[in-house]
């Protein structure tokens, strides 16, 4: 069987806090690569602390793509995402770097590597129109009604994931056609590259959760709380009805925060919730990670020694 020629990418996946960015500089450092963040909290400027973004120094070291491409209150859709990361693909590639994509996004992973990029554009009426009806009527009512026409999208869409399903009820009604079918559609493109896919997670949960609360108790110290009193002030949120409806604002993290600044809780409450909501999010990527059935898992903390061999399989040695 004839060797693949398509270039090599490494996806370095995995849940929150499980040290994917220190993982991925160390990976571009030793094999010439740059990194394509695969994350959706940072594409927004002024999401730094919450968001774990890459420091000023970690920039410095490795060249990073898609950080910092949107204003918190502007639009950006998997789509686009995948048209943005593939151009960098390419652009790397041509130079003979090796691509680097970190980070924890599920849709934005399937997007680029499943070519959901054919699907429509956002439709910032139609989404607003979504946003006020889950107002009205409650997510869990609005995942109801996506079972009705994508029961097959619904079944892999938890009824507390806003976004996941105010994107395919907005696909349905944009094209009458369900998103399960456009993303079955797409898997049959192949993507120009050749992926190698590496998740970091810990076997033992417990280590997680600790991760998690210690990193959040961190990104306190380091001013996180200013940081959301600096993105409330901006003239571009302000002019927003609904700053709770954003993507960037409902991210993990900031969305606790804006609602405690607003006067819902005391600062222990405001932590504690801060903490469950990022434990939920890794739970539900570590459920989308099992999907993925060609990625090889690792404990960064124990299995050191077989992530190296598994990177010596793809790359020369450095």
């Amino acid at each position: 069987m004839p060797l693949d020629p398509r270039p090599l990418a490494i996806a370095i996946m995995g849940p929150t806090a499980s040290g994917k960015t220190a993982f991925a500089l160390e990976v571009a450092e030793r094999f010439g690569g740059e990194i394509v963040s695969v994350d959706s909290a940072l594409v927004y400027r002024g999401l730094d602390i919450g968001a774990a973004k890459p420091t000023p120094d970690e920039q410095a070291r490795v060249p990073h793509h898609l950080l910092d491409v949107r204003d918190p209150w502007q639009a950006y859709s998997a789509a686009e995402f995948a048209y943005d990361a593939r151009r960098a693909m390419d652009d790397m590639a041509a130079r003979g770097r090796l691509p680097v994509l970190a980070g924890g996004t599920g849709l934005y992973f399937q997007a680029l590597l499943e070519s959901l990029a054919a699907m429509p554009a956002a439709d910032a009426a139609l989404r607003a129109d979504i946003a006020a009806q889950a107002q009205d009527r409650g997510w869990p009512a609005l995942h109801a009604e996506l079972a009705q026409v994508d029961p097959v999208a619904a079944a892999r869409i938890h009824a507390t994931d806003p976004q996941r399903i105010q994107r395919a009820l907005e696909v349905f009604r944009l094209t009458g056609k369900p998103i399960s079918q456009w993303q079955q559609q797409a898997r049959g493109a192949r993507l120009p590259f050749r992926v190698l896919k590496l998740v970091l997670a810990p076997t033992d949960r417990s280590v997680l959760h600790a991760r998690i609360a210690r990193r959040f108790d961190l990104m306190l110290a380091q001013g996180f709380l200013d940081e959301v009193h600096r993105l409330r002030a901006l003239p571009g949120l302000q002019a927003v009805a609904a700053p709770l409806d954003l993507p960037a604002v409902r991210a993990v993290g900031y969305r606790q925060a804006w609602e405690y600044l607003d006067g819902q809780g005391d600062a222990a409450d405001f932590r504690e919730r801060a903490i469950a909501a990022t434990r939920q999010l890794a739970k539900r990527q570590l459920t989308w990670l099992r999907g993925e059935l060609d990625a090889r898992w690792f404990d960064p903390a124990t299995e050191r020694a077989r992530l190296d061999q598994a990177l010596a399989l793809f790359l020369p040695a450095s």
